[in-house]
Order: structure tokens, then C-alpha cells, then sequence
């Protein structure tokens, strides 16, 4: 396959502004704090075989969402995070993804998940939202808001098939994901600038645990997935979990300083 096979753009005809269009990162922009590390994954082997993957799926006829796989690294800088809130893959649904985790297009209905996220926040803190956090959106489910305040939406695959839910799981995304975790989990904490909080909601996500330092200083909080088939089974129910809270605390227990000056 030649480079200019594998950045080939999809037609016009065969494509819309909520699928991905070509298999080309040199059209998914990132903040500057990202490029060195994205840059560098797709210059790998595992890289290059996931661009190849995704060119060849295209060339399928395959509909990919979403169109903007690293709108997550545009919107919230590396040195800008403060939450992180992992999610698995995106959503499957025409329309719905737009590259943020948890998070939908503007317009389109709220999913379940979403709506539980929504329901914790208001049990946990009513109208006082947590830091970096603006009041929970009044129409539609997009919180491309709280990603431009410091809330970090991965997903750990960054792409998904049209109504097939983990598609692309294992074809190279992880790789990059965990490696932006690392570099959040490393690059902030006790020694160097603000520490994060990690909200870890289902196995999925608790399984990149390990990727956090123990020692890092960073609040690192677990429960069951959001998903109305666990948000309420023990052991850790994601309703009632008080994430949203303690976070808060926790947030602003390390800006008190500045606060008080």
C-alpha cells in the first residue's frame, strides 16, 4: 500500500460530516502539548498498522465514527487537565459521536449512560457544580464545555462501526490512550503541577489503574459503569458513588492556597 493509498480521502458522495472521512491524522488536529506523543504513535509500527486498518475499512465502505477520532487532544490541552473521565468506545449511533467520551453531538438525545452522570451530579451536588465543571447542559447532552475546562473525554478506542459497539477494539487505539495516560499521570502530581482526578467507571476503565503512580498524589476514584445495567448493582454503584463531590474537595483543597492570597 502506498502513502498516498493510505491517506486517501473517502468521497464526498459516500461520506458526511458525522462519519470519518479518511485515514489521514494530519486532519485531526491536536493541541500543541499533544503533537510531539501523537505524532510520534503514528510514526510507529503499531501506528501505521492501525492507519492502514482504518484506510482499509474506509475503503470497505465502512461508516466510522466519528470524524474527529482526537477531538478530545484538541479541546483539553495536556497541561490543562484536571479530570479525567475514561470511557470505552464511541457511540455507534449515526449522529451521536463526535470524539469526546460520555458526550453526544448537540441535538442529539441524551443517552442513558449520560443521563445517570447527569442524575449523580445532581443528587451529589445540586446547583453547585464541581470545579471545571459547568452547570449540567440545559439542552442535549454535549459536554464539550467541561472539555474546555480541563475535563480530559477519552475513550480508550477512539473509533467504532456503525451499530457495532467495540469494533475497532485492539487494532492499535489502545496503544495511543494508555500512552496519554501515562503522560497525564506523569506529567502532573506531587512533584510537578496540579494533581488530577481519575474517575475510573466500570472494569474497562479500572483495568488502566495500573497506568496511574500510586505515589503520584493524584485522587483516583472507581465505581460501576454510568450504563442503567450497573449503575445500581453493588458492589461500588455509580449512583450514589459521590465522585462529583469528592472531587470538589479535592480540587479545591489543593487551590485553597491560591484562593486565599
Amino acid at each position: 500500500m502506498t502513502t498516498k493509498d493510505l491517506f486517501s480521502t473517502a468521497s464526498a458522495d459516500s461520506a458526511d460530516a458525522s462519519q470519518l472521512q479518511c485515514a489521514d491524522p494530519r486532519h485531526w488536529p491536536v493541541a500543541p502539548g499533544w503533537q510531539a506523543l501523537v505524532d510520534g504513535f503514528f510514526a510507529s509500527a503499531g501506528g501505521r498498522k492501525l492507519l492502514a486498518f482504518l484506510q482499509a475499512r474506509l475503503a470497505a465502505g465502512a461508516v466510522i465514527f466519528p470524524p474527529q477520532p482526537l477531538r478530545a487532544l484538541l479541546l483539553t490541552p495536556p497541561e490543562a487537565v484536571r479530570i479525567v473521565i475514561l470511557g470505552q468506545d464511541p457511540y455507534h449511533g449515526r449522529g451521536q459521536a463526535h470524539g469526546l467520551a460520555f458526550s453526544v453531538a448537540p441535538g442529539v438525545r441524551v443517552p442513558p449512560s449520560l443521563r445517570n452522570i447527569f442524575k449523580e451530579i445532581e443528587r451529589d451536588v445540586g446547583t453547585g457544580p464541581p470545579p471545571l465543571l459547568q452547570p449540567l447542559p440545559q439542552l442535549g447532552g454535549s459536554l464539550e464545555a467541561w472539555a474546555q475546562q480541563g475535563v480530559l473525554l477519552l475513550n480508550t478506542c477512539l473509533t467504532v462501526e456503525e451499530g457495532q459497539p467495540a469494533s475497532h477494539a485492539g487494532q492499535g487505539w489502545e496503544l495511543l490512550t494508555d500512552a496519554v495516560l501515562r503522560h497525564v499521570a506523569h506529567a502532573n502530581g506531587a512533584d510537578n503541577t496540579q494533581p488530577v482526578v481519575f474517575m475510573l467507571w466500570g472494569a474497562h476503565a479500572q483495568a488502566k489503574r495500573a497506568l496511574i503512580p500510586t505515589d503520584s498524589g493524584h485522587l483516583v476514584l472507581c465505581a460501576n459503569h454510568p450504563s442503567p445495567l450497573s449503575a445500581l448493582r453493588p458492589p461500588l454503584p455509580f449512583i450514589g458513588c459521590g465522585h462529583f463531590r469528592q472531587a470538589q474537595a479535592f480540587l479545591l483543597d489543593y487551590l485553597a492556597p491560591w484562593l486565599r492570597s
